[in-house]
């Protein structure tokens, strides 16, 4: 059943996109699903059928770390996808970060408060008051921070910028982490809960075959994630066991639990951009364009990958080629800077600092 209900709810997204015309304007998914819907009797499900459908829905909402009432239908589908199924960075991303960093000059605990910026020259003051003076800076603090306008900038950044920073959707999409001495579930890579309505749904992804550890991860995403952060930690790792138990009925509690916060992390504030309703796809150029000697990276800044870690990285080499040839610009007889606008994945080289296993 969880198959055939999988090719109806491909049916209903491709029936969706021929809406487009209908709603020039633009709507959300939720709406377009239920338009669809009302109008296909043949592609409506009941019973655990709609159950399984809504779960589905789920898991999309999971992609994009937003409910489907507020996704784009007209700009949803802009993303690229690289080639290769999905993968799992087994032994954890601080082995990336700890390589990319060899060299580098990184400070922690030093919060930016403030950044001003001329034609040539920029300075960050840190919340304490300590401060640092460069030619140009790259600007990667997550979308959720510019949001929030937690750094002020000065002068103010353009109008079209602004526009930017407000427009590109942010999302939230948590982990609770349930450590268990064995494994006591199917030894698969996830686990789905399908649920009368999305918000109900849940999916668990169990480390097992990736690491070898007894581990279970609970995604909840959009709305049920801001509600699940309301929650103590104690109090969260309840919630995940209480949907557990609806598919692994004796489980018992973990010997360890971690809960992430993504929303409510200051030095976040959300994770994952997406398109909003009513918000055209060219903001994320936007976001990506300098202004004068601030360049802008991060997955937020990424035309052809947002939300994910290839289009963070990848924006960042281009940020500091872009920083480069505005500093070799203004030192050398060289024709006026362009950015760069050329967005691909970075290279796998064969000796990487991490090993993926495939999900």
């Amino acid at each position: 059943m969880v198959v055939e209900v999988g090719k109806k709810f491909e049916v209903i997204l491709q029936e969706a996109k021929k809406l487009r015309h209908v709603y020039k304007n633009d709507t959300s998914l939720f709406k377009a699903f239920s338009r669809v819907l009302e109008k296909r009797e043949d592609l409506r499900l009941d019973g655990p059928a709609q159950q399984v459908l809504e779960w589905y829905i789920c898991r999309m909402e999971g992609w994009f770390a937003a409910d489907a009432s507020k996704i784009s239908l007209l700009s949803y589908d802009q993303e690229e996808n690289v080639e290769g199924g999905h993968a799992l960075v087994a032994n954890g991303y601080n082995r990336v970060i700890s390589t990319l960093a060899q060299g580098v000059d990184v400070r922690l605990n030093h919060r930016a408060a403030r950044v001003l910026h001329s034609s040539n020259s920029v300075k960050v003051v840190t919340e304490d008051g300590r401060s640092f003076t460069a030619d140009a800076a790259v600007i990667t603090v997550p979308l959720g921070v510019l949001k929030a306008k937690l750094i002020k900038f000065e002068p103010n950044l353009p109008d079209w910028k602004e526009e930017a920073i407000s427009g590109i959707g942010f999302g939230n999409e948590n982990k609770i982490v349930l450590f268990y001495e064995s494994m006591c579930w199917p030894d698969v890579d996830f686990l789905g809960i399908a649920a009368p309505t999305a918000y109900e749904c849940s999916y668990f992804l169990s480390l097992h075959k990736a690491t070898g550890h007894p581990v279970l991860v609970y995604m909840p995403a959009g709305s049920l994630a801001d509600d699940i952060e309301r929650l103590s930690d104690d109090a969260a790792m309840e919630f995940a066991l209480t949907k557990l138990r609806i598919i692994v009925p004796h489980i018992g509690k973990p010997i360890r639990c971690m809960v992430s916060r993504w929303g409510s992390d200051p030095n976040s504030l959300g994770c994952y951009s997406y398109d909003g309703v009513g918000k055209s796809h060219a903001l994320y150029m936007q976001m990506h364009m300098p202004v004068n000697n601030l360049f802008f990276a991060g997955e937020a800044t990424s035309i052809k990958f947002p939300g994910t870690v290839h289009g963070a990285f990848a924006t960042g080499l281009m940020a500091a080629e872009e920083c480069w040839r505005r500093f070799e610009a203004s030192h050398c007889d060289l024709e006026m800077f362009q950015p760069v606008m050329a967005e691909e994945p970075p290279n796998r080289q064969k000796k990487d600092p991490f090993i993926m296993s495939k999900m």
